[in-house]
Order: structure tokens, then sequence, then C-alpha cells
């Protein structure tokens, strides 16, 4: 009896000795694994793992410079276009239709626009009468007095400015305008000479550098003393002077 308790003590021994060895040659080896941990894999923190994390504001960086704030731009508001009105109509007189003077430029007659004829009066005596007719197909103008002379001289006979008209006379086609030619005047001293002849023609112009010649009535006597109205709507307006 006593032989087999010894028997069995040894291999009791054996085992101990050789558990404690490999627990020293776990504790020391780098290389061993680690040993499992029974942990659960969900972890207590303390806090409620439901609850939303709440966000948190970063404090401002003063070395950062916010750039400043851009102002909305205004977009000014749409302009309505408002309808154009049709120009007024013009008061200017179309060719022919005659009008205002005032309310078109001025268009002296020529020796193209009129007919002219120098005619012999009974009253007053020792007078012509100067007839323009507007033979064109757009209004002209009688502006100012003709420039009157006589066969082959180079000056014009004078003007009497006394019948000088309040308005110009505006010649529509197929209208006339008149001038008188006082042919002879009172000498200018006694015993002067006044330089009288008979002439054959009348050269009548217009303008400057516009001009008609037209045969003079038969009989025809003028002299230094002879001058010229302006022109005038009526021919009884005309020989007044």
């Amino acid at each position: 009896m006593r032989l087999s308790v010894r028997t069995l003590a040894l291999p009791a021994a054996a085992l101990a000795a050789a558990l404690s060895l490999t627990a020293c040659q776990s504790s020391s080896d780098p290389d061993a694994a680690p040993a499992p941990t029974s942990a659960s894999p969900r972890q207590t923190t303390g806090t409620d793992p439901t609850a939303e994390a709440t966000p948190t504001t970063a404090a401002p960086d003063p070395t950062r410079t916010t750039a400043p704030a851009t102002a909305p731009t205004k977009t000014p508001p749409k302009k309505t276009a408002r309808p154009t009105q049709a120009p007024a109509p013009s008061s200017t007189p179309a060719d022919g239709a005659g009008g205002d003077d005032d309310a078109r430029p001025l268009r002296p007659c020529t020796a193209q626009d009129v007919k002219v004829v120098a005619s012999k009066v009974s009253r007053p005596v020792n007078h012509l009468a100067l007839t323009i007719t507007n033979t064109g197909g757009r209004t002209c103008d009688a502006l100012g007095a003709p420039l009157v002379g006589f066969d082959h001289s180079q000056a014009p006979i004078r003007i009497m400015e006394k019948s000088k008209p309040q308005a110009v006379v505006t010649l529509a086609p197929g209208e006339s305008a008149y001038a008188s030619v006082l042919l002879t005047g009172e000498p200018g001293g006694p015993g002067e000479d006044t330089h009288g002849m008979t002439v054959r023609t009348v050269k009548v112009n217009l303008t400057a550098d516009s001009m008609k010649t037209v045969p003079a009535p038969e009989g025809t006597f003028v002299d230094d003393g002879a001058a010229v109205s302006y022109w005038q709507r009526e021919l009884e307006d005309a020989l007044q002077f």
C-alpha cells in the first residue's frame, strides 16, 4: 500500500511543474498570441449610446482674415418701352400749294420758273407794267424788286424803296406778281439834261445771276429818272408808285 501512493504522487508533481513552466513562457514570450478576452463587443462608456452627438463649434482663428460679405447686386428695374409717336405733320406747304412764307425756306423765282412781260398802261402816264407768271411746277418767291435796264445799259435803274411790301410775294404755279416802271422823272436841277432815249428792250434781273430780256412796248421813252417798284401781289398796288 505505501508503494502505490508514491507512484501516484510523482505524476501529479510532474504535471504541476509542467503547467508552471508553460505559464512562465507565455508571460515572457513576446511572440505568443494574446489570450482571448471575454469582453462584450458592446462596451459601456458611461453615456447613452443612443443619444445623438452634439456638434461642437470651432473657435474662430484670430490669425485668419475673414473676407467681407459681398453686398447683393441690385438689378435695375426694366424700363417699359414707350410707344413711338408718329412725327407731327409738317406745316411746310408742298410745291405748288402755297402757304405761310415762314413755314418753309424761300425759293427765289428764276428765269427758268417764270414768263416775263413788259406792257404799257394808260394810267399813270409814263409807266410800264412788268408781269411775271410762274410757269414751272413748283412754288417760288418773287424776292425784292427786279433789277431793270434797257437795251445796252450797264447800270440798273433805281428802286422805289417806299414800295416795299410787308411780305414776300409767293407764287404757286400759274400765279403772277407785278412791278411798275416809272419811265421818266424830273430833272435833278435847272437846265440839267435827263439823257432821254427811246428803247426797244427791257432787261429784267430776277436774281443776281438770272436775267430775262423782253421786248419794250413801241415808243417806250426813258430817261435818267426811271425807277422800278418792288414786286406786288396785285397790279393796282404796283401802279400806285
